[in-house]
């Protein structure tokens, strides 16, 4: 096995999809990794075998299953630590996705915000990072503030400063958009979110599915991320946070296992990361996780993301080509991943990827992908998007531009018939 961080193999679109046993479908062209991602062998042998042989609760079992299950877990968030550069394992909070830790966040973080302080936020945010803050907003008396996006749905950092106030606590913000794929300026939002003495939270649901990072050098305070976006089981998810901020976080939630001490009177609650994990936690899906990110280490994400930015790069082109196909976000390659988000005027989303899924077995996802604030920003109700993986192939993207071609052309005809001047 290839040391962590260093990959095994050069990359191979192709060999990557064939450890990913649902894919073996030609037929099959899987667009919708934004929302979920597929799972390969390796993840799915880790948690059989969990099931199998080590099936048993964490935290104070004695006997050989109950260790043995302890020590897969811990070895789990061993892994995330590594995958996300944090200092120790003992910074890394296993939840349930990146709504439980984002609520977590809002409510543990949040009890120690005062009426009048502020959270900012953005126009981009999908909507787990935006009510969370909300609710406490509405509970505390906390202020929530927004930050607006560009014309082409990127962050509009040129109205940061004078977003930000001096009584701004925390600046949560996505890492990535789930809709129109720009990547955030994570060094321009740390340095004005400082000058303020405001912490830092990335929501990186979208972007840690395209390889590591290191969350010591963005600088930041906290990250949260899901497992099913990257290639593992759902009901699980992280929080990162610095250790010295999560040890002044009282819990979200209490209950078992997450208390040093309880009597009638008084309850002295554990040190995190149990603190924050009361309960039976999803060990299953936690193991995992670890699988996938020691899965995701050994791909060579250099060739990883080229790969995709040339495959991204063929649906932009086509896309621009395409009459009444309009694209919310980013038509260039700049900043950006492979998420393509596109409206056809006349065509309802949900038919143009019912079409795509029944004449050419593409697999879109269409909707306002929990991001109304952001779509309806663009005068619109929805959007048909694709999101590519690093399995994603030629063959895939082939049969979605071959199915909008299809598409457009049909409305072409339908206008024409019908007298009126198409839409550009």
């Amino acid at each position: 096995m290839a040391r962590h961080g260093q990959p095994s193999r050069a990359f191979d679109a192709a060999s990557v999809r064939a450890e990913f046993p649902i894919l073996s479908d030609p037929g099959l062209h899987y667009l919708d990794n934004a929302a979920i991602a597929q799972i390969p062998t390796v993840v799915l042998d880790a948690m059989g075998l969990f099931d199998r042989e080590l099936r048993a609760n964490v935290h104070g079992g004695v006997y050989r299953l109950a260790c043995g299950a302890l020590a897969a877990y811990e070895s789990a968030r061993a892994a995330v630590a590594r995958f996300i550069h944090a200092q120790s394992p003992a910074e890394v909070v296993f939840t349930y996705g990146t709504t439980s830790a984002i609520n977590l966040l809002a409510h543990s973080f949040g009890a120690l915000l005062q009426e009048g302080d502020e959270v900012l936020i953005s126009q981009l945010e999908h909507h787990s990072n935006l009510l969370p803050w909300r609710q406490l907003a509405e509970r505390r008396g906390v202020v929530l503030r927004t930050l607006p996006m560009t014309q082409d749905g990127r962050l509009d950092l040129d109205r940061l400063e004078e977003t930000l106030r001096p009584r701004c606590r925390l600046v949560a913000l996505t890492h990535c958009s789930n809709v129109t794929g720009a990547l955030t300026d994570v060094d321009r939002v740390v340095a004005a979110a400082r000058a303020v003495g405001a912490k830092v939270m990335l929501d990186g649901a979208q972007r840690l599915p395209h390889g590591a990072i290191d969350v010591q050098a963005l600088g930041i305070d906290f990250y949260v991320f899901s497992g099913h976006k990257c290639y593992g089981p759902t009901g699980i998810g992280v929080l990162w946070g610095k250790a010295e901020l999560l040890a002044t976080m009282p819990p979200f939630m209490t209950g078992g296992q997450m208390i040093r001490r309880v009597t009638a009177e008084a309850v002295d609650y554990a040190d995190p990361p149990r603190r924050l994990e009361a309960g039976t936690p999803p060990i299953g899906p936690a193991i995992g996780l670890g699988a996938a990110l020691e899965w995701m280490a050994r791909l060579d994400w250099d060739g990883a993301q080229r790969h995709e930015r040339r495959l991204t790069q063929r649906v932009l082109a086509r896309l621009a080509e395409l009459p009444g196909v309009r694209v919310v976000g980013p038509l260039d390659l700049c900043e950006r991943i492979g998420v393509v988000s596109f409206d056809i005027a006349g065509i309802d989303p949900t038919e143009v990827c019912r079409a795509l899924d029944r004449r050419h077995g593409v697999a879109l996802r269409a909707g306002y992908h929990c991001a109304q604030p952001l779509v309806a920003a663009f005068g619109l109700t929805g959007v048909a998007r694709a999101s590519l993986a690093p399995y994603s192939t030629d063959a895939d993207v082939d049969a979605l531009l071959e199915g909008l071609d299809a598409l457009a052309s049909e409305r072409c005809r339908l206008v024409t018939s019908s007298g009126a001047a198409p839409a550009s």
